[in-house]
């Protein structure tokens, strides 16, 4: 239940030449309060909900627990979020050992492309490749949940 996660702006798109999977996201929240947030996520043919808690000061480290939905019961929760639905095309790129999500952002948040790698220990090393740019793990302004309330476009 907890994850630890380092997040990256991308530099290029070519880490699309790599990428195995494509995804389209849709995701709300129906609490964005800083301590915690609960997410509901519609991923392809799936729904998802999500709570996360606070990051630790790094901005690597948060309880997250998850659950699938039907996509019956993912639309309506959608359909009530606060204001601000995420609409995003996630990549799933091997990289070494690990894999990289590389989500592309739409709607208010596009132009932004952020890539994102979960790891066994905040300080485990891994492989970077050359389409990876400035680490961004600990700016708030790149969570979801803020991107929501205060997109991209906006900056």
């Amino acid at each position: 239940m907890v994850e630890i996660e380092r997040k990256f702006l991308v530099a290029s798109d070519a880490f699309k030449a790599d990428a195995v999977r494509k995804q389209h996201i849709a995701q709300g929240y129906l609490n964005s309060h800083p301590e915690r947030t609960v997410r509901v996520r519609i991923k392809g043919e799936a729904g998802f909900m999500t709570v996360k808690g606070k990051s630790n000061d790094s901005g690597t480290t948060r309880l997250e627990w998850e659950t699938e939905l039907s996509l019956t019961e993912a639309r309506p929760l959608l359909a009530i979020c606060e204001e601000g639905i995420i609409d995003k095309i996630r990549y799933e790129i091997p990289v070494g050992k690990h894999l990289f999500e590389v989500d592309e952002f739409f709607g208010e948040n596009q132009g932004l492309i952020m890539a994102e790698i979960e790891l066994s220990t905040e300080d485990e090393d891994f492989v970077k490749p050359s389409w990876l740019g400035t680490e961004v793990t600990a700016d708030v302004r790149y969570y979801n949940a803020y991107l929501a309330k205060n997109p991209y476009k906006s900056w």
